[in-house]
């Protein structure tokens, strides 16, 4: 590649690149469905604007290029939830997508002392599915989305300490 990818915390001048990022990357999960009215690909910039400001969210760089992101918050019941997670389709299968989860996981665990994690995904979403199964999750249920599709809720339990982790 001749440049390394580094992640680290996103900040507003990112939310243009992560607004554009989401919607090329969520463009195949769209196909997968045959809905273009999934959450990522309907959001606003201004939405993007609010949760980089107000969540945790970490981006993938690759030079002065944000070539991934993911956003985590804190729920009521004290869980983390993580979404939004996507890569640039022509880095995906590099490991980038691990490097985020770990790194929303450990500011979520450390920063926020979540110790239990969730996220979905489209019950079709086979690629997605199995990165979260490798680092860890495990399917505990079902829902809907807004937009109709049926996900799949995964969850992890983060180990006390898991902030000293670096992505």
């Amino acid at each position: 590649m001749g440049m390394s990818v580094t992640i680290s915390g996103a900040t507003e001048r990112d939310a243009e690149q992560i607004f554009r990022l989401q919607y090329l990357c969520f463009q195949s999960e769209a196909a997968l469905y045959g809905n273009y009215r999934i959450a990522a690909l309907v959001q606003s910039l201004d939405s993007v604007r609010a949760e980089v400001a107000s969540d945790c969210v970490f981006v993938a760089r690759l030079g002065e290029e944000v070539v991934g992101s993911v956003r985590g918050s804190v729920t009521e019941d004290g869980a983390a939830s993580i979404g939004t997670l996507c890569v640039h389709p022509r880095l995906q299968g590099h490991g980038i997508g691990a490097r985020l989860l770990s790194a929303a996981e450990t500011a979520l665990a450390g920063e926020h002392g979540a110790r239990t994690v969730r996220l979905s995904t489209g019950h079709r979403s086979e690629h997605n599915l199995r990165l979260y199964r490798r680092v860890g999750y495990a399917t505990v249920g079902t829902t809907q989305g807004e937009d109709g599709v049926p996900l799949i809720v995964l969850e992890k339990q983060l180990p006390a300490g898991s902030y000293a982790t670096t992505a």
